[in-house]
């Protein structure tokens, strides 16, 4: 999945349970479990650039936290609920930050978190480069279908 779609669900979840430890918890489990379902990923490491990477990267995060900021100033939630909304959405997209760390700097001690994170991608169904995880509309309707879902949770 994207960091938009792991950012907006990880709100939801934070939006919506009251206890900021089973925010965090539910939005590590509920990460892994949707990077489960079928998607594509719009890094390619035969082509990719520095250039052509970060300005994915900023526009993915800039997606989610311009909902999640129209959402706190619109709705004005309180303040438990305002740290709950952005733990959910922080720690939603952590294992995806952990395992750029390990890419970057070979970190020994995220080796096991980034292995979790392949074998929960089903990366061994998908071979790398295959078309089922190209970046492509057919690819990214689970991506699509979660964040509606979590958009329509978080401002119901």
């Amino acid at each position: 999945m994207i960091l938009t779609t792991h950012a907006l669900v990880g709100t939801a979840i934070g939006k919506n349970i009251e206890n900021p430890w089973l925010v965090i918890l539910l939005s590590l489990v509920v990460h892994f479990f949707l990077d489960s379902f079928r998607h594509g990923e719009y890094f390619d490491s035969r082509v990719a650039t520095i250039k052509d990477t970060v300005w994915k990267i900023l526009l993915d995060l800039f997606i989610p936290v311009s909902i999640i900021l129209f959402f706190i100033f619109s709705a004005q939630p309180t303040l438990s609920s305002t740290r709950n909304i952005l733990l959910g959405a922080f720690f939603s997209i952590l294992p995806d930050f952990f395992t750029v760390l390990f890419w970057t700097f070979d970190w020994k001690i995220l080796k096991r978190i980034k292995k979790f994170h392949s074998f929960c991608h089903h990366y061994s169904r998908f071979p790398k480069f295959s078309p089922e995880r190209q970046w492509n509309l057919r690819n990214a309707m689970n991506d699509i279908l979660f964040s509606a879902i979590a958009i329509i949770i978080l401002f119901l």
